[in-house]
Protein backbone atom coordinates (compact mmCIF):
# COMPACT_ATOMS: atom_id res chain seq x y z
CA UNK A 1 0.00 0.00 0.00
CA UNK A 2 1.46 3.64 -1.38
CA UNK A 3 2.42 5.74 2.04
CA UNK A 4 0.48 9.15 1.38
CA UNK A 5 2.41 12.53 1.04
CA UNK A 6 1.75 15.86 1.71
CA UNK A 7 3.43 18.70 1.42
CA UNK A 8 2.74 20.31 4.81
CA UNK A 9 0.74 18.64 7.45
CA UNK A 10 -1.01 20.35 10.20
CA UNK A 11 -1.89 18.56 13.93
CA UNK A 12 -4.87 19.78 15.28
CA UNK A 13 -8.29 21.16 13.99
CA UNK A 14 -9.14 23.78 16.52
CA UNK A 15 -8.57 27.32 16.09
CA UNK A 16 -5.11 26.88 15.28
CA UNK A 17 -5.42 24.45 12.92
CA UNK A 18 -8.06 26.01 11.07
CA UNK A 19 -6.55 29.50 10.85
CA UNK A 20 -3.11 27.22 9.63
CA UNK A 21 -5.56 25.61 6.69
CA UNK A 22 -6.98 28.90 5.61
CA UNK A 23 -3.59 30.25 5.74
CA UNK A 24 -1.91 27.19 3.57
CA UNK A 25 -4.58 27.33 1.04
CA UNK A 26 -4.25 31.32 0.41
CA UNK A 27 -0.19 30.66 -0.31
CA UNK A 28 -0.90 27.46 -2.68
CA UNK A 29 0.48 25.14 -0.73
CA UNK A 30 -0.83 21.77 -0.71
CA UNK A 31 -1.69 20.39 3.17
CA UNK A 32 -3.84 18.46 5.30
CA UNK A 33 -4.91 18.84 8.82
CA UNK A 34 -5.64 16.38 11.21
CA UNK A 35 -7.81 15.80 14.35
CA UNK A 36 -7.80 13.20 16.53
CA UNK A 37 -11.63 14.13 17.67
CA UNK A 38 -13.89 16.68 16.74
CA UNK A 39 -13.07 20.09 14.87
CA UNK A 40 -13.04 22.81 18.01
CA UNK A 41 -13.36 19.45 20.25
CA UNK A 42 -12.22 21.67 23.36
CA UNK A 43 -14.59 24.06 23.01
CA UNK A 44 -17.45 21.17 23.80
CA UNK A 45 -16.05 19.24 26.07
CA UNK A 46 -12.70 20.54 27.67
CA UNK A 47 -14.66 23.34 29.38
CA UNK A 48 -17.53 24.35 32.01
CA UNK A 49 -21.43 24.00 30.72
CA UNK A 50 -21.94 27.95 31.16
CA UNK A 51 -18.63 29.38 29.93
CA UNK A 52 -18.83 32.22 27.54
CA UNK A 53 -16.13 33.68 25.26
CA UNK A 54 -13.40 36.26 27.74
CA UNK A 55 -14.15 38.65 24.78
CA UNK A 56 -16.79 40.24 22.56
CA UNK A 57 -18.27 38.31 19.89
CA UNK A 58 -17.08 41.59 17.29
CA UNK A 59 -13.43 41.20 18.89
CA UNK A 60 -13.25 36.94 19.61
CA UNK A 61 -13.25 35.73 15.74
CA UNK A 62 -11.39 35.42 12.54
CA UNK A 63 -11.61 38.25 10.20
CA UNK A 64 -13.57 36.03 7.41
CA UNK A 65 -16.81 35.63 9.11
CA UNK A 66 -18.38 37.04 12.04
CA UNK A 67 -20.73 35.88 14.69
CA UNK A 68 -24.41 36.03 14.26
CA UNK A 69 -26.43 38.07 16.56
CA UNK A 70 -25.32 41.14 18.65
CA UNK A 71 -21.47 42.04 18.11
CA UNK A 72 -21.17 43.16 22.09
CA UNK A 73 -22.46 39.67 23.30
CA UNK A 74 -20.16 36.92 24.83
CA UNK A 75 -20.41 34.13 22.53
CA UNK A 76 -21.53 30.72 24.12
CA UNK A 77 -18.83 27.74 24.28
CA UNK A 78 -21.22 25.51 22.00
CA UNK A 79 -21.74 28.62 19.41
CA UNK A 80 -17.99 29.42 19.42
CA UNK A 81 -16.95 25.47 18.04
CA UNK A 82 -20.12 25.43 15.64
CA UNK A 83 -18.27 28.80 14.76
CA UNK A 84 -14.99 26.87 14.05
CA UNK A 85 -16.73 24.01 12.01
CA UNK A 86 -18.70 26.51 9.85
CA UNK A 87 -15.36 28.59 8.96
CA UNK A 88 -13.51 24.53 7.94
CA UNK A 89 -16.45 24.15 5.81
CA UNK A 90 -16.31 28.07 4.14
CA UNK A 91 -12.84 27.99 3.74
CA UNK A 92 -13.28 23.83 2.44
CA UNK A 93 -10.27 22.89 4.58
CA UNK A 94 -8.71 19.52 3.87
CA UNK A 95 -9.40 18.25 8.05
CA UNK A 96 -9.77 14.37 8.74
CA UNK A 97 -11.26 14.10 12.44
CA UNK A 98 -10.92 10.81 14.40
CA UNK A 99 -6.74 10.50 13.46
CA UNK A 100 -4.37 10.50 16.12
CA UNK A 101 -0.89 11.37 15.34
CA UNK A 102 1.42 8.90 17.45
CA UNK A 103 5.08 9.77 16.13
CA UNK A 104 6.75 12.56 13.73
CA UNK A 105 10.54 11.79 13.34
CA UNK A 106 12.73 13.17 10.51
CA UNK A 107 13.36 11.47 7.74
CA UNK A 108 17.04 10.19 6.76
CA UNK A 109 19.10 11.59 3.66
CA UNK A 110 15.94 13.49 1.95
CA UNK A 111 13.72 16.07 3.26
CA UNK A 112 10.18 16.38 5.40
CA UNK A 113 9.34 13.69 8.28
CA UNK A 114 7.92 10.43 8.87
CA UNK A 115 4.09 10.90 10.46
CA UNK A 116 2.71 7.87 11.79
CA UNK A 117 -1.10 7.87 12.63
CA UNK A 118 -3.84 5.73 14.03
CA UNK A 119 -4.69 5.14 10.50
CA UNK A 120 -1.11 4.62 8.90
CA UNK A 121 2.10 6.60 7.50
CA UNK A 122 2.06 9.97 5.90
CA UNK A 123 5.47 11.31 4.58
CA UNK A 124 5.17 15.36 4.85
CA UNK A 125 7.86 18.08 4.04
CA UNK A 126 6.57 20.61 6.64
CA UNK A 127 4.48 19.52 9.97
CA UNK A 128 2.95 22.08 12.02
CA UNK A 129 1.92 21.33 15.37
CA UNK A 130 -1.35 23.40 15.73
CA UNK A 131 -2.22 21.67 19.39
CA UNK A 132 -2.86 24.71 21.29
CA UNK A 133 -1.72 26.00 24.79
CA UNK A 134 -4.32 24.53 26.44
CA UNK A 135 -3.01 20.41 26.99
CA UNK A 136 -2.09 19.07 30.01
CA UNK A 137 -4.07 20.10 33.12
CA UNK A 138 -1.51 20.91 35.72
CA UNK A 139 -2.60 20.18 39.55
CA UNK A 140 0.10 20.66 41.78
CA UNK A 141 1.69 17.90 43.92
CA UNK A 142 0.42 19.20 46.80
CA UNK A 143 -2.20 16.82 48.10
CA UNK A 144 -2.09 13.17 48.08
CA UNK A 145 -4.26 11.60 44.88
CA UNK A 146 -5.80 9.12 47.92
CA UNK A 147 -6.86 12.40 50.20
CA UNK A 148 -10.08 11.61 51.86
CA UNK A 149 -11.75 15.17 49.17
CA UNK A 150 -12.50 15.20 45.73
CA UNK A 151 -10.22 16.95 43.56
CA UNK A 152 -10.33 17.95 40.03
CA UNK A 153 -8.81 20.11 37.44
CA UNK A 154 -11.21 23.34 36.22
CA UNK A 155 -10.95 21.30 32.46
CA UNK A 156 -12.84 18.55 34.39
CA UNK A 157 -15.29 20.72 35.66
CA UNK A 158 -18.89 20.85 34.38
CA UNK A 159 -20.98 22.71 36.68
CA UNK A 160 -21.84 22.88 40.87
CA UNK A 161 -24.16 19.56 40.66
CA UNK A 162 -21.10 17.04 39.78
CA UNK A 163 -19.43 18.00 43.29
CA UNK A 164 -20.08 16.49 46.36
CA UNK A 165 -22.16 18.15 49.23
CA UNK A 166 -20.16 20.31 51.29
CA UNK A 167 -17.75 23.67 50.72
CA UNK A 168 -14.94 24.21 47.90
CA UNK A 169 -11.77 25.30 47.71
CA UNK A 170 -10.81 27.11 44.20
CA UNK A 171 -7.35 27.37 43.25
CA UNK A 172 -6.57 30.50 41.01
CA UNK A 173 -7.42 33.54 40.65
CA UNK A 174 -7.48 34.37 36.95
CA UNK A 175 -10.68 33.85 34.69
CA UNK A 176 -11.00 30.42 35.08
CA UNK A 177 -11.09 29.96 38.74
CA UNK A 178 -12.57 33.35 39.51
CA UNK A 179 -15.57 31.91 37.23
CA UNK A 180 -15.97 28.93 38.45
CA UNK A 181 -15.64 30.39 42.33
CA UNK A 182 -18.75 32.92 41.13
CA UNK A 183 -20.80 29.91 39.85
CA UNK A 184 -20.41 27.64 42.67
CA UNK A 185 -21.13 30.75 44.87
CA UNK A 186 -24.05 32.14 43.30
CA UNK A 187 -25.12 28.07 43.46
CA UNK A 188 -25.71 28.02 47.25
CA UNK A 189 -22.17 26.87 47.68
CA UNK A 190 -19.51 28.24 50.62
CA UNK A 191 -16.58 29.20 48.45
CA UNK A 192 -13.23 29.55 49.45
CA UNK A 193 -10.82 31.68 46.62
CA UNK A 194 -7.24 30.64 46.45
CA UNK A 195 -5.73 34.30 44.91
CA UNK A 196 -2.28 34.52 43.56
CA UNK A 197 -0.55 37.05 41.60
CA UNK A 198 -2.86 38.38 38.87
CA UNK A 199 -3.66 41.53 36.79
CA UNK A 200 -7.44 42.95 36.70
CA UNK A 201 -8.62 44.78 34.14
CA UNK A 202 -12.04 46.71 33.82
CA UNK A 203 -13.95 44.75 32.02
CA UNK A 204 -15.15 47.93 30.21
CA UNK A 205 -14.14 51.41 30.51
CA UNK A 206 -15.82 54.63 29.43
CA UNK A 207 -18.24 52.58 27.12
CA UNK A 208 -15.53 50.19 25.43
CA UNK A 209 -14.34 46.68 26.34
CA UNK A 210 -10.85 45.95 28.24
CA UNK A 211 -9.90 43.90 24.67
CA UNK A 212 -10.84 47.69 23.07
CA UNK A 213 -8.46 49.42 25.24
CA UNK A 214 -5.79 46.73 25.14
CA UNK A 215 -5.84 47.15 21.03
CA UNK A 216 -5.37 50.89 20.71
CA UNK A 217 -3.19 51.06 23.69
CA UNK A 218 -0.50 48.37 21.72
CA UNK A 219 -0.87 45.73 24.45
CA UNK A 220 -2.36 42.89 22.82
CA UNK A 221 1.10 43.50 20.63
CA UNK A 222 3.73 43.24 23.40
CA UNK A 223 6.14 40.97 22.13
CA UNK A 224 7.28 39.40 25.90
CA UNK A 225 5.23 39.50 29.44
CA UNK A 226 6.98 42.38 31.60
CA UNK A 227 9.75 40.67 33.53
CA UNK A 228 8.42 38.88 36.85
CA UNK A 229 5.22 38.99 35.72
CA UNK A 230 5.75 35.81 33.72
CA UNK A 231 3.50 33.47 36.00
CA UNK A 232 0.35 36.69 36.10
CA UNK A 233 -2.83 35.68 35.09
CA UNK A 234 -5.75 38.07 34.07
CA UNK A 235 -9.23 38.11 35.94
CA UNK A 236 -11.78 38.73 33.70
CA UNK A 237 -15.21 37.32 32.57
CA UNK A 238 -17.75 37.35 30.15
CA UNK A 239 -20.47 35.92 32.45
CA UNK A 240 -23.68 37.57 32.55
CA UNK A 241 -22.73 39.75 30.00
CA UNK A 242 -19.78 40.75 31.17
CA UNK A 243 -18.40 42.35 34.44
CA UNK A 244 -15.05 43.64 35.86
CA UNK A 245 -13.76 41.23 38.61
CA UNK A 246 -13.77 42.86 42.02
CA UNK A 247 -12.32 40.62 44.63
CA UNK A 248 -13.57 42.92 47.54
CA UNK A 249 -17.31 42.37 46.21
CA UNK A 250 -16.72 38.51 45.96
CA UNK A 251 -16.23 38.73 49.66
CA UNK A 252 -18.40 40.87 50.83
CA UNK A 253 -21.14 38.84 48.66
CA UNK A 254 -19.90 35.47 51.12
CA UNK A 255 -17.23 34.09 49.19
CA UNK A 256 -13.89 33.40 51.46
CA UNK A 257 -10.43 34.61 50.02
CA UNK A 258 -7.00 33.34 51.01
CA UNK A 259 -3.63 33.59 49.53
CA UNK A 260 -1.85 31.15 47.24
CA UNK A 261 -2.03 27.35 48.52
CA UNK A 262 1.12 26.05 49.77
CA UNK A 263 1.44 22.85 51.61
CA UNK A 264 -0.75 20.41 52.92
CA UNK A 265 -0.07 17.89 56.02
CA UNK A 266 -2.36 16.24 58.44
CA UNK A 267 -6.11 17.36 56.98
CA UNK A 268 -5.00 21.08 57.27
CA UNK A 269 -4.14 22.84 54.52
CA UNK A 270 -2.02 25.73 54.81
CA UNK A 271 -1.73 29.66 51.96
CA UNK A 272 0.61 32.15 51.73
CA UNK A 273 0.65 35.24 53.60
CA UNK A 274 0.42 37.23 50.18
CA UNK A 275 -3.47 37.60 50.14
CA UNK A 276 -3.62 41.42 50.76
CA UNK A 277 -0.14 41.93 48.36
CA UNK A 278 -1.78 39.84 45.40
CA UNK A 279 -5.14 41.87 45.60
CA UNK A 280 -3.75 45.22 46.27
CA UNK A 281 -1.01 44.36 42.88
CA UNK A 282 -4.44 43.85 41.12
CA UNK A 283 -5.86 46.64 41.51
CA UNK A 284 -2.92 48.78 40.76
CA UNK A 285 -3.01 46.72 37.47
CA UNK A 286 -6.63 48.09 37.26
CA UNK A 287 -5.66 51.57 37.84
CA UNK A 288 -2.82 51.72 35.39
CA UNK A 289 -4.98 51.01 32.45
CA UNK A 290 -7.82 52.93 33.71
CA UNK A 291 -4.96 56.13 33.41
CA UNK A 292 -3.47 54.78 30.12
CA UNK A 293 -6.93 55.33 28.95
CA UNK A 294 -7.59 58.86 30.13
CA UNK A 295 -4.08 59.75 28.63
CA UNK A 296 -5.59 58.14 25.19
CA UNK A 297 -8.65 59.78 25.56
CA UNK A 298 -7.19 63.28 26.13
CA UNK A 299 -4.80 62.89 23.29
CA UNK A 300 -7.09 62.12 20.98
CA UNK A 301 -9.61 64.02 21.78
CA UNK A 302 -12.41 61.98 22.54
CA UNK A 303 -15.86 62.51 24.01
CA UNK A 304 -16.09 59.04 26.15
CA UNK A 305 -18.45 59.08 28.89
CA UNK A 306 -17.05 60.04 32.45
CA UNK A 307 -16.62 56.85 34.27
CA UNK A 308 -16.05 57.31 38.39
CA UNK A 309 -17.04 53.64 39.34
CA UNK A 310 -14.27 52.17 38.05
CA UNK A 311 -11.94 53.79 40.57
CA UNK A 312 -14.58 53.08 43.11
CA UNK A 313 -12.55 50.85 45.87
CA UNK A 314 -14.76 48.69 48.81
CA UNK A 315 -13.45 48.67 52.13
CA UNK A 316 -11.17 45.51 52.95
CA UNK A 317 -13.07 42.45 53.87
CA UNK A 318 -12.44 40.60 57.16
CA UNK A 319 -10.93 37.64 55.41
CA UNK A 320 -8.21 40.69 54.24
CA UNK A 321 -7.83 42.11 57.64
CA UNK A 322 -7.69 38.83 58.94
CA UNK A 323 -6.60 36.85 56.25
CA UNK A 324 -6.53 32.91 57.39
CA UNK A 325 -3.18 31.23 57.25
CA UNK A 326 -4.23 27.80 57.50
CA UNK A 327 -7.44 26.11 57.62
CA UNK A 328 -8.51 22.25 58.61
CA UNK A 329 -10.46 20.58 55.47
CA UNK A 330 -12.77 18.47 57.79
CA UNK A 331 -13.89 21.27 60.60
CA UNK A 332 -14.61 23.65 57.33
CA UNK A 333 -16.67 21.35 55.61
CA UNK A 334 -14.35 20.89 52.85
CA UNK A 335 -14.87 18.28 49.98
CA UNK A 336 -14.26 19.25 46.85
CA UNK A 337 -10.98 21.42 45.70
CA UNK A 338 -10.99 22.90 42.10
CA UNK A 339 -7.41 23.37 40.35
CA UNK A 340 -7.67 26.14 37.91
CA UNK A 341 -4.11 25.79 37.71
CA UNK A 342 -2.79 25.66 34.11
CA UNK A 343 -1.83 23.54 31.74
CA UNK A 344 1.30 22.25 30.28
CA UNK A 345 2.21 21.70 26.68
CA UNK A 346 3.02 18.00 25.32
CA UNK A 347 4.95 17.70 22.27
CA UNK A 348 6.35 13.54 23.04
CA UNK A 349 4.50 13.00 19.91
CA UNK A 350 7.49 15.09 18.29
CA UNK A 351 10.66 12.96 18.09
CA UNK A 352 12.79 15.61 16.59
CA UNK A 353 15.39 18.59 17.65
CA UNK A 354 13.12 20.98 18.30
CA UNK A 355 12.63 21.45 22.09
CA UNK A 356 15.51 22.75 24.70
CA UNK A 357 16.65 20.92 27.96
CA UNK A 358 13.29 21.41 29.54
CA UNK A 359 11.08 20.04 26.81
CA UNK A 360 9.99 23.72 25.81
CA UNK A 361 9.92 24.41 22.04
CA UNK A 362 12.75 26.30 20.36
CA UNK A 363 11.27 28.73 18.24
CA UNK A 364 11.27 32.37 16.78
CA UNK A 365 7.64 33.56 16.11
CA UNK A 366 6.65 29.57 15.66
CA UNK A 367 9.57 28.57 13.24
CA UNK A 368 11.06 25.93 15.03
CA UNK A 369 15.07 25.05 15.59
CA UNK A 370 14.11 21.54 13.49
CA UNK A 371 14.10 22.99 9.93
CA UNK A 372 10.11 22.01 8.38
CA UNK A 373 8.45 22.24 11.81
CA UNK A 374 6.45 24.92 12.96
CA UNK A 375 3.99 25.33 16.44
CA UNK A 376 1.05 27.68 16.46
CA UNK A 377 -0.91 28.78 19.33
CA UNK A 378 1.60 28.67 22.13
CA UNK A 379 1.24 31.12 24.88
CA UNK A 380 3.41 34.52 23.56
CA UNK A 381 4.24 33.01 20.53
CA UNK A 382 4.60 36.28 18.65
CA UNK A 383 2.41 38.50 21.04
CA UNK A 384 0.17 39.03 23.93
CA UNK A 385 -2.42 37.67 21.60
CA UNK A 386 -0.84 34.74 20.46
CA UNK A 387 -3.60 32.40 21.64
CA UNK A 388 -6.77 34.40 21.42
CA UNK A 389 -8.97 34.02 18.53
CA UNK A 390 -8.14 36.82 16.68
CA UNK A 391 -4.59 36.47 17.78
CA UNK A 392 -3.88 32.67 16.36
CA UNK A 393 -5.15 33.82 13.03
CA UNK A 394 -2.69 36.14 12.44
CA UNK A 395 0.25 34.12 13.61
CA UNK A 396 -0.66 31.48 10.91
CA UNK A 397 -0.53 33.64 8.71
CA UNK A 398 3.02 34.45 9.50
CA UNK A 399 3.75 30.30 9.54
CA UNK A 400 2.07 30.11 5.89
CA UNK A 401 4.23 32.59 4.83
CA UNK A 402 7.72 31.40 5.96
CA UNK A 403 6.47 27.88 4.64
CA UNK A 404 5.91 29.57 0.82
CA UNK A 405 9.22 31.17 1.43
CA UNK A 406 10.87 27.91 1.64
CA UNK A 407 8.76 26.03 -0.84
CA UNK A 408 9.92 28.91 -3.26
CA UNK A 409 13.62 28.00 -2.53
CA UNK A 410 13.14 24.57 -2.91
CA UNK A 411 11.45 23.98 -6.30
CA UNK A 412 13.96 26.71 -7.62
CA UNK A 413 15.41 24.45 -10.35
CA UNK A 414 18.85 26.47 -10.64
CA UNK A 415 20.29 28.73 -13.40
CA UNK A 416 19.53 26.85 -16.77
CA UNK A 417 22.84 25.40 -18.57
CA UNK A 418 24.21 28.02 -21.50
Amino acid sequence: MPIEEVDTLVVGAGQAGVAMSEHLSQAGVPHLVLERDRIAERWRTGRWDSLVANGPAWHDRFPGREFSGDPEAFVAKEDVADYFVAYADQINAPIRTGIDVTEVRRLEGRPGFRVDTSQGVIKARNVVAATGAFQCPVIPPILPEDASITQIHSFEYRNPEQLPDGAVIVVGAGSSGVQIADELMHAGRKVILSVGPHDRPPRSYRGRDFVWWLGVLGMWDAAAPAPGTEHVTIAVSGARGGETIDFRALANAGMALVGRTESYADGVLRFAGDLVENINNGDASHLAMLEAADVYIARNGLDFPEDPEARRKLPDPNCMTNPVRELNLADAGVNSIIWATGFSQDFSWLKVDAFDDDGKPKHQRGVSSEPGIYFLGLPWQSRRGSTFIWGVWHDAKYLADQISIQRMYAQYPGPKDT
